[in-house]
């Protein structure tokens, strides 16, 4: 672990804090801390910043309810900039949406962006609007036993292709159960933070129970 000392503030007494959604992995926003700012977010496990515009201290979250809980915080190989992984509360921009960042500068024709996250949010996107000629609008139409149906089909087909040590089928058919999983979700109102926070919570679980087998 680096201690606070060894971390390099700039000139004015600043380090940059890039602040990541530890479920989603978006960059939520860009802030400074000062060494006081910082040893508190550490003392409370709650952000703390220092406003360059007001020159004070403030707690994220104070005023709004919009706390941001650190899981952790990790220095550049420069020890001059921080990443801060948190567990929000709310939104994390003032002017109320998720992230700081939703302006658009350039985006690539070739590549495209790709996240569970973005999938789930499109999935809902689906079921609100049912486009016509959807697939996705198709099993909401029919509803949970349709959807109950495919998931238990498609678990039955990587079954099939693991048990051929088949790989490029099984990942396809991994990939057919995942997304008429999400669809179950959104289904049901089962957000991907719930599987996020299920899972995280067995990965501690689990942890634990390593230690006591190795101290036995």
């Amino acid at each position: 672990m680096l201690n606070i000392d060894e971390l390099k503030f700039d000139e004015k007494g600043l380090i940059p804090a890039i602040v990541v959604d530890a479920v989603t992995k978006k960059v939520l926003t860009l802030a400074y801390m000062n060494r006081e700012s910082l040893k508190i977010s550490m003392e409370k496990g709650l952000t703390c910043f220092f406003s360059r515009s007001r020159q004070e201290l403030w707690l994220k979250g104070e005023t709004s309810g919009n706390y941001q809980h650190i899981v952790s915080i990790t220095a550049d190989c420069d020890n001059d900039a921080l990443v801060v992984m948190v567990e929000k509360d709310g939104p994390a921009c003032h002017l109320g949406t998720d992230s700081c960042f939703t302006r658009d500068v350039w985006r690539s024709d070739q590549l495209q962006e790709f996240s569970l996250n973005g999938l789930y949010d499109m999935l809902v996107g689906r079921n609100e609007q049912r486009p016509e000629g959807s697939y996705t609008t198709y099993l909401f139409e029919k509803g949970i036993d349709k959807i109950l149906k495919k998931v238990g089909e498609e678990c039955t087909e990587v079954i099939i292709a693991g048990k051929a040590d088949d790989r490029a089928e099984t990942i396809y058919e991994l990939a057919d159960l995942a997304y008429h999983a999400m669809v179950l979700m959104v289904q049901m109102g089962i957000s991907v933070e719930d599987v996020h926070r299920e899972l995280a919570s067995r990965h501690i679980i689990d942890h634990k129970v390593k230690q006591e087998k190795m101290t036995k």
